[in-house]
């Protein structure tokens, strides 16, 4: 805090000159410049700690390493995240878009080096999962950082998670357009000029740092060859079509795993379990090593032979069946290796699991087309196309994927196959699932920032804040006379009648009692009992905004009783509700 005063009085001479616009301006390339470092930071330490432990492993030698370096790296993030960060780093990118809807685009400071450490720690020594996520997680706490340092509001803090996300993908992947689209539709950011420029900045930053430190070999650099052709365009819808079947298979049993990964209270237990998971998986298949990058490189390049090369299924290559089951395996068990690492301790995400999976899923298609029905097909053009298949269905980012997958490739040859097999997936996983895998547990709890601005502003807003709770209540058993004194020291017009237990049992308004509260004479004999009516309906204290609004609008009342497990707690209006609605959305929207 005093460090933090420091700077503070330090900079804010030569910062408070500056509008708000050159500001963002200038941050968002601070933004961007550190986002790319952590990026470079991560991928290095992770491919380090992988060269150093698995570089005398060899399919002559055995693979039994492979058993147990995974749950030491589980086991050691486990042992950091416990002891050391007392908090939840995991799934990263559903942790920034909670931020932004409820936390006020507030990510606590840790994050911006924890993620880092501790996905190391999971990926270098084996866990399945990838380090996108985390990243995304790093650069947006930075942003939230740097905008909360500079005291900005909220759409401006914003803005600049925006920023670190963005130069988290443009660094990893060396794919400007990709972090910026990536931006606009999994963080659901507002696409203005006022949020764009900020954007491109930190992403061509980020980009241009991942050149510097890093040269081409990025994630994997590969050059498409072959020409286009227009007759392959059956082939692309159906690869799309499959790869939505895929995406929604995925989605669905990633949920469902890491759900019951979380019913086993002991987090040792569940470790060890999770833990056995990943690393038998890994023995049999090791290309599950990791993030899984080289063996989509391998597919590329040579073909399925390397992949299998470390594998003990190996001897079997020359048979086609083998070969075509291996693969399947590949495509169908990923799911249970990735979400095993983040079940039970270890700290990824799913973005490099959704492009190995698509990357084998296309290869397997193209193989079984070449085979079967005797078209030539490039195999590597398939990787690649199914690569942005499985991303478009499971993110449901189909912009995202096509940008991301023509830029890592050098160029736009692909761009319509890619557009093709992208649309088909991300339509065909829309007809079952509304939500991607990012958003849809969010969304369930009404807690999901939406590009529109009135569902984003409901989303915000926390109406528990807006609770009255100064009405002076009322016993059933009053007389008029005792109600009479209480509206003597009362400024409101509504009066909760509760029993002994602080239950709700009815309400008086001052309109109802108006014409007879002057009447000496009824003060004795009239009880509150017989003055009190039902409110039309009343609001728990657990519901959600849209709840709430649609309570208002079915019942035509303006205020609410608000219900605390059957106990009364207060009133809510409908108006103090759209006045702090106005302000929100005023500082929501461009300025």
């Amino acid at each position: 805090m005093l460090k933090s005063r420091f700077l503070r009085k330090i900079l804010k001479p030569g910062f408070e000159s500056i509008d708000q616009v050159r500001l963002l301006y200038i941050l968002s390339l601070i933004v961007g410049l550190l986002s790319a470092l952590a990026a470079a930071f991560l991928k290095n330490t992770i491919h380090y700690t992988h060269h150093i432990l698995t570089q005398g492993i060899t399919r002559e030698s055995g693979n039994f390493l492979y058993l147990v370096y995974p749950l030491t790296g589980m086991l050691l993030t486990l042992l950091f995240v416990r002891f050391m960060v007392k908090d939840n780093i995991g799934h990263g990118i559903s942790r920034v878009l909670y931020a932004i809807s409820r936390k006020k685009s507030h990510l606590k400071t840790h994050n911006t080096w924890t993620s880092v450490l501790a996905t190391t720690l999971t990926i270098g020594f084996g866990g399945s999962v990838g380090a996108e996520a985390p990243i995304v997680l790093t650069g947006s706490s930075i942003g939230s950082a740097i905008g909360r340092f500079f005291r900005l509001n909220y759409r401006s803090i914003t803005l600049l998670i925006g920023c670190g996300a963005a130069g988290a993908v443009s660094g990893i992947f060396k794919a400007p357009i990709a972090g910026i689209v990536f931006v606009l539709e999994i963080l659901m950011l507002d696409l203005t000029i006022s949020s764009i420029v900020p954007l491109m900045i930190s992403s061509v930053t980020a980009a241009t740092v991942a050149y510097f430190l890093m040269g081409e070999e990025v994630l994997f650099n590969f050059t498409i060859r072959e020409a286009f052709n227009i007759s392959n365009i059956p082939w692309y819808i159906i690869l799309g079509i499959l790869s939505g079947f895929i995406s929604l298979y995925f989605s669905k049993m990633t949920l469902f795993l890491e759900k019951n990964f979380e019913k086993i209270s002991n987090v040792y237990v569940r470790l060890f379990a999770g833990g056995i998971v990943v690393s038998v998986l890994v023995y049999l298949f090791p290309a599950f090593y990791g993030e899984g990058y080289t063996a989509v490189l391998q597919l590329l390049q040579e073909g399925i032979d390397p992949v299998m090369s470390q594998s003990i299924f190996y001897n079997l290559s020359d048979k086609f069946w083998v070969v075509v089951v291996f693969m399947a395996s590949l495509v169908f068990l990923k799911v249970f290796a990735s979400s095993a690492t983040n079940g039970s301790g270890g700290v990824g995400g799913i973005f490099a699991p959704v492009l190995f999976i698509g990357g084998v899923n296309g290869y397997l298609f193209a193989s079984l087309l070449n085979r079967f029905i005797n078209i030539d097909l490039a195999d590597n053009r398939f990787v690649l196309i199914g690569m942005a298949g499985l991303m478009a269905g499971v993110m449901h980012a189909p912009l995202t994927a096509i940008f991301l997958i023509a830029e890592i490739t050098g160029g736009y040859d692909l761009l319509i196959p890619l557009i093709i097999t992208s649309t088909a997936a991300y339509i065909t996983t829309r007809s079952f699932e509304q939500h991607s895998i990012y958003h849809v547990q969010l969304a369930e709890k009404g807690e999901l920032i939406t590009h529109d601005k009135d569902k984003a502003v409901l989303t915000i807003m926390d109406w528990r804040k807006e609770i009255e709770t100064d009405l002076l209540k009322v016993k059933a058993k009053d007389t008029l006379g005792d109600l009479v004194k209480v509206v003597s020291r009362s400024k409101r017009n509504i009066f909760p009648v509760v029993d002994e237990y602080n239950i709700l049992e009815g309400v008086v308004l001052l309109d109802d009692v108006r014409e007879i509260m002057f009447n000496n004479e009824l003060y004795d004999s009239v009880r509150v009992k017989d003055l009190m009516t039902i409110p039309p309906s009343y609001i728990d204290k657990k519901e959600n905004i849209e709840t709430v609004m649609e309570t208002f609008r079915q019942t035509g009342a303006w205020n609410l009783p608000v219900l605390d497990n059957g106990y009364y707690v207060g009133f809510i209006s409908k108006s103090r509700i759209f006045t702090t609605y106005r302000e929100l959305l005023v500082q929501f929207s461009e300025e």
